[in-house]
């Protein structure tokens, strides 16, 4: 089991680049099996989800190479097999092989995905959309089977009930290789969909609006290999930006899509810190009399969900008392027991929570639940007086690409412990 010690309280300077999206990569890497030639991305994070995927492309006869962050993807052997467990279930955006298995062989059989648990996440959008194109959806003791007749997926009109980036992409790709036009209506707008829609154009698709609230796809007959370089990963941005605003001696954080991030930004100055930015990267100033605000999180390009969690341990340093609501997921709120344990004065009312600042953070042991959380714990424990040890990091490796590395380069005390390793 492996856990992460921080001796924290020591001021932190230089600079951090952040890594190819998380958001985008777990989905154009399943996209890529579409193609019917290799398939190079530029960018790839090297985290977990990804090598989650790499095992699972090559169980389905793909062949993959992965380094320096450049990853090849040859789909030319790819069978579409049943996969109802394993390495599917442990992880969220394994359902992204569903839209890309219909859509390149008519049938997919994929298990209902993990990934962390924020509360309910039902898939009923995606397979809402896959019946809008044609495919007969069944679920069978928690396995999604997906068929279609002869004569394939056709266009259809499709409106999401709820702004969805899963549906969104995963009915995106479904409908590439449909018969006719599909047009998807109240569509999510997030980079991650652009991105998506950039790599499939770049194969050969035929994608209009991506970015907007209506995305027109015209079906094509064949997809080709290419080569895509992936965006920034916006929430580790964001994270990082916490992270500099919090405990920053001067801190530039390199590859930024400032347009990416511009609502998260805007709540940085609204607290008070200082920051000037230019066409890739911003400079974090070190701040002093920060306030704290109200944060409401809302769909693209509203505050992202994802960043409500790194953003709590700044609110923590600032003076007054802060509410934050998660509109999208209700339930993430289990950051709040672990800063209590680290001396926060903080509290959930319902599905609302409650910070009041400055409050003083000492180390203590405390637990990661999930992906956003343990980010949050390792902003705390940086913050914090003493030795934090934070344990369940496989959330954190996930989702974020040589983070103690990075952290260590700013001269933050950190490190990975491998307790098996250790005895």
């Amino acid at each position: 089991m492996k856990k992460i010690e921080i001796h924290g309280g020591k001021p932190l300077s230089g600079n951090i680049t952040i890594s190819g999206a998380k958001n985008s990569a777990v989905a154009l890497i399943p996209a890529a099996i579409m193609a019917d030639s290799p398939v190079t991305l530029e960018g790839v994070p090297d985290i977990q989800d990804v090598h989650s995927l790499i095992e699972i492309l090559e169980i389905m006869g793909a062949k993959v190479t992965f380094s320096n962050n450049r990853m090849v993807i040859d789909p030319s052997n790819v069978v579409s097999i049943p996969m109802p467990s394993g390495k599917i279930n442990s992880l969220r955006a394994s359902y992204y092989f569903m839209g890309a298995l219909v859509g390149k062989f008519g049938e997919a059989v994929v298990g209902l995905p993990g990934g962390c648990f924020l509360g309910p996440r039902p898939i009923d959008l995606h397979i809402k959309g896959f019946e809008s194109l044609g495919a007969d959806v069944s679920n069978e003791h928690g396995v999604i089977y997906l068929r279609t007749d002869d004569e394939g997926l056709k266009g259809d009109r499709i409106f999401m009930d709820v702004v969805s980036i899963g549906a969104t992409i995963n009915v995106m790709l479904a409908a590439v290789k449909a018969k006719g036009k599909t047009i998807i209506e109240n569509a999510a707008k997030e980079p991650e969909i652009i991105d998506v829609a950039t790599l499939l154009n770049n194969m050969g698709a035929k994608i209009r609006g991506a970015g907007t609230d209506e995305i027109r796809i015209e079906g094509v007959e064949e997809l080709h290999g290419c080569v895509h370089s992936i965006i920034p990963d916006r929430i580790e941005a964001g994270t990082y930006l916490a992270l500099a605003a919090a405990m920053g001696e001067g801190v530039t954080v390199h590859n930024v899509i400032y347009e990416h991030i511009e609502s998260f930004i805007a709540k940085l100055e609204e607290i008070g810190v200082e920051m000037n930015i230019s066409e890739d990267s911003i400079d974090v100033l070190p701040s002093k009399n920060l306030k704290t605000v109200d944060v409401t999180t809302s769909p693209y390009p509203g505050f992202a969900t994802d960043l409500q969690q790194p953003l709590t341990p700044l609110l923590l340093k600032a003076q007054g008392t802060a509410e934050v609501i998660d509109t999208i997921y209700s339930k993430r709120v289990n950051h709040i027991p672990e800063l209590v344990r680290m001396g926060a004065d903080a509290r959930v009312e319902g599905n609302l929570i409650v910070l009041n600042g400055p409050s003083k953070l000492h180390g203590a042991e405390v637990v990661a639940s999930d992906l956003r959380a343990g980010a949050c714990l390792v902003i705390a424990g940086l913050m914090a007086e003493g030795t934090t040890t934070i344990y369940n990091v496989e959330y954190i490796l996930r989702g974020y690409d040589h983070i103690i590395e990075k952290l260590t380069a700013l001269g933050a005390t950190i490190e990975m412990i491998d307790e098996e390793e250790a005895e």
